[in-house]
């Protein structure tokens, strides 16, 4: 395995820390959909060579509240949420697309970014009354995704003690959670025209040409 910095498996800069870390340095690591239609604008992966940033700054918010658990929702708000919950030292829960879990099951269905049709779903023991989860998910596009999640939650009883997030675009399904709960994003205000027109100006950088969608 090559070493951190190899360019032979990731660019350098991937690995190279800025001595002047600003809140959402790390996002210029993000890289944009060059495959067209039928792929997300970009792909956050790249930033999580260097998260732990990323978690500090999603966490600031909720350091003094009480959480008892951390949700992360299928596929990749796992690895945030994973990452988030062994830094608060909580347990972490799988919010999974339907067809994967082998127990008895809640399930939820919603409208992804995509508009695809899909449903989500928990294991039944997993929340009970009071239980105070904080959500994670990479991305909240539409925030449909964000929102069934919320219902599986609550519907059992549960608190949503927060929402967290990359990125919570100025949708309006966006708007509405951070209307309804307490939120936490990376993206600094004077950045967030960019993200919601879906053209970073950090893509240049990367000397690659882009199809967004």
């Amino acid at each position: 395995m090559d070493p951190p910095g190899s360019s032979r498996l990731l660019p350098r800069d991937v690995w190279r820390i800025p001595k002047t870390r600003e809140k959402g340095w790390y996002l210029a690591l993000m890289a944009p959909n060059v495959k067209g239609p039928g792929y997300c604008w970009l792909d956050p992966s790249r930033l999580y060579c260097n998260q732990q940033d990323c978690i500090t700054d999603l966490l600031q918010p909720f350091w003094e509240d009480p959480i008892d658990l951390v949700a992360g929702i299928d596929a990749m708000g796992f690895i945030l949420g994973a990452a988030i919950a062994n830094t608060l030292q909580k347990g972490f829960l799988a919010i999974r697309k339907a067809g994967h879990l082998c127990v008895e099951t809640y399930t939820q269905p919603y409208t992804d970014y995509s508009s695809r049709q899909k449903v989500m779903e928990v294991r039944t023991d997993a929340i009970t009354p009071g239980l105070r989860v904080l959500l994670v998910d990479q991305w909240i596009e539409t925030g449909g995704t964000m929102q069934a999640a919320i219902q599986l939650v609550e519907q059992r009883g549960g608190i949503v003690a927060g929402v967290a997030a990359i990125c919570i675009e100025d949708s309006e399904g966006g708007r509405w959670i951070q209307a309804q709960y307490k939120c936490s994003h990376c993206v600094p205000n004077h950045l967030m025209p960019q993200f919601n027109q879906h053209q970073l100006e950090s893509f240049s950088t990367l000397g690659m040409r882009h199809s967004l969608v």
